[in-house]
């Protein structure tokens, strides 16, 4: 695709409707705290997340950069809470470069050299992606699309360049996570120019196969679904992964520069976002 896209016009209310269900920016604290009661529900409930005293008396997801980040949520209109209001069934988290530098940084900077990145590409715009989940029953295609449609219009409307974040596979064990893990560093590394390392006292060694030893196709079926989207968009992948025993999972980072998307997503989309416009 080219280069340089024109940042789109202002973000609309609504980015993206198909059915009941709407994809926008949360609008108020109240929304923020459903998506947090969203993100434990998954990461704590389903998944494997250990929770602390704060998060379990609250059953909230929360931490510092939740004040400063734009909250990307998925709406179901058809699915009314007891106070009548939509139920949130899908939620990511957004952090501009420029909103990161104003205060802590990027919460990727806990397990990635990513100011090394930031340095390589002084000119660009960078935006982090993170705490992705979905309700079970709405873990489908057009869930899925209308989270891509919502962070495409985001992306458009604020000029962004390149997006990064951790991915996550479940488990806090390397060895048992060989298999998809050597898969991405031989299929995936990001080339010299967007690699980025794990800090050293947190990295973990991803080749842990001879690439000529890696089932590809049983490889694939180990990754997540969120993994192998970001590859399908065009992802690097960085060097080494990060064990993160509070979430209990082994973390990966995602380096997605705008101009690697292939163009086939961009006109899927919409240059200016527009496939799924309310």
């Amino acid at each position: 695709m080219p280069k340089a896209l024109r940042p789109a016009a202002i973000l609309p209310e609504t980015l993206g409707r198909i059915g009941a269900l709407e994809v926008r920016l949360a609008a108020t604290p109240r929304e923020v705290k459903k998506a947090q009661k969203l993100r434990y529900k998954v990461f704590y409930e389903e998944m494997s997340a250990i929770p602390d005293v704060q998060a379990q008396l609250s059953r909230r997801d929360r931490d510092g950069f939740d004040k400063i980040c734009d909250h990307l949520l998925v709406i179901d209109h058809d699915t009314r809470l007891a106070s009548g209001e939509a139920a949130i069934v899908g939620t990511y988290r957004l952090l501009r470069q420029e909103v990161a530098n104003r205060h802590t940084g990027f919460y990727t900077a806990n397990e990635f050299d990513i100011g090394s990145l930031l340095e390589r590409h002084s000119g660009l715009n960078f935006l982090e992606l993170g705490r992705s989940c979905v309700l079970k029953p709405y873990r489908t295609k057009r869930t899925v699309e209308l989270l891509w449609h919502g962070i495409w219009s985001y992306v458009r409307s604020h000029g962004i360049d390149v997006m990064v974040g951790c991915a996550s596979l479940e488990g806090t064990n390397p060895d048992a996570l060989s298999l998809p893990l050597s898969f991405l560093h031989h299929s995936a590394r990001a080339p010299a120019e967007w690699t980025v390392s794990a800090l050293p006292h947190r990295r973990v060694p991803m080749d842990r196969m001879a690439e000529d030893a890696i089932d590809m196709k049983a490889a694939l079926k180990t990754l997540p679904p969120l993994i192998k989207g970001y590859l399908r968009l065009g992802a690097y992948i960085g060097d080494g992964a990060v064990v993160d025993r509070q979430f209990g999972t082994t973390d990966v980072l995602i380096v997605l520069p705008v101009s690697a998307i292939s163009e086939r997503y961009v006109n899927h989309y919409g240059v200016d976002a527009t496939r799924y416009a309310a």
